[in-house]
């Protein structure tokens, strides 16, 4: 049975993948992409300044299998938001999504992250420069609160106000940020999670698309959420049981399809692992996704230490990982 999403827009997504540093990079995209068709996929947090002054080709390229695709930004300035979100239009991303979540000291250093969230006025000048440059969608991903400034009623005021440029969608971690203190690690822990508090900007804001994240790490807590919010972001729990998504598609978007064994996701980014191998990528920075994918199955030890021992070998492809599924019994 299709589930039924609780105000669904069709421009939102009820499902997504979060925006995690050095973990979501195109090749883990790629390979979520065989697991699920449907859920919105996300780039590592990426700031305008690397954009403006780095290899954006290695930052920015992806392969169009991995779309629907969000590219997340980090920065403070309306012009130079603006500017890299017109790079990302004419990309061909499907939406840009301004970080203002990410606790870590590089990003409270450089103004922009969790710690614009005391700055609602500021945040909405750049959704709105952004916004006015671009025809795809620009969302906001941000916690419940920061230090003090952590009253359900400062959390509606930031929506509100930064709602008020015509922002549609907002991805909310449902953890409050300690801005001194925490490490980016803690911060995604130690803060008790406060799922009725989005539920309630949801019932404030039903014209709003509201998306929940934090410490969801089943497909039925996923359903539970969904009935009082219009989404649900998966973060670590995508990278640390990628077979988690195996259903979405039937479960979550109501599609007629038959999941593939963790065997045949495997098989299918042979080709992929082909090519890149062939063009000079080491295979580690495929493989290092592919490594959690037969959690719990019989094997698995096996299959990651494989894996490690020989994928920094010189010449390593594709071969390494085809005798590394031997090690796993055949689903």
């Amino acid at each position: 049975m299709t589930f039924n999403f609780i105000n669904q827009k069709p421009s939102g997504y009820p499902l997504s993948i979060a925006p995690m540093m050095d973990l979501t990079d195109r090749h883990f995209r790629y390979f979520m992409r065989q697991i699920t068709r449907h859920t919105l996929l996300y780039t590592e947090m990426i700031t305008t300044a690397a954009i403006q002054y780095g290899d954006r080709s290695k930052l920015l390229d992806f392969s169009p299998e991995e779309k629907p695709l969000s590219l997340q930004l980090g920065g403070d300035s309306p012009q130079e938001l603006a500017e890299c979100t017109v790079i990302a239009e004419d990309l061909g991303y499907d939406e840009v999504n301004l970080n203002v979540g990410c606790p870590s000291n590089r990003v409270q250093s450089g103004n922009f992250g969790v710690c614009l969230m005391a700055q609602p006025g500021l945040v909405a000048n750049c959704v709105e420069a952004m916004q006015k440059r671009v025809h795809i969608p620009v969302t906001v991903k941000h916690r419940i609160g920061i230090d003090e400034c952590d009253r359900y009623e400062d959390l509606a005021n930031f929506v509100r106000i930064v709602s008020e440029t015509g922002c549609q969608r907002f991805i909310v971690h449902a953890r409050k940020a300690w801005l001194r203190g925490l490490s980016p690690k803690e911060n995604r822990t130690l803060p008790p999670l406060r799922y009725d508090d989005v539920y309630r900007l949801k019932k404030q804001f039903p014209q709003l698309s509201i998306e929940i994240n934090g410490g969801i790490i089943t497909l039925e807590k996923i359903k539970q959420h969904l009935r009082f919010v219009d989404g649900v972001m998966i973060g670590r729990a995508a990278y640390n049981n990628p077979y988690l998504f195996a259903t979405v598609d039937r479960d979550i978007y109501g599609e007629i399809v038959t999941p593939l064994t963790r065997h045949e996701i495997i098989e299918r980014m042979f080709p992929y692992i082909d090519y890149w191998s062939n063009n000079g990528l080491k295979l580690h920075s495929i493989s290092r996704h592919l490594l959690a994918i037969f959690g719990g199955i019989p094997g698995t030890k096996a299959w990651k230490q494989y894996i490690n021992e020989n994928t920094h070998l010189p010449g390593a492809d594709v071969k390494v990982i085809e005798k590394a599924l031997t090690k796993i019994i055949r689903e």
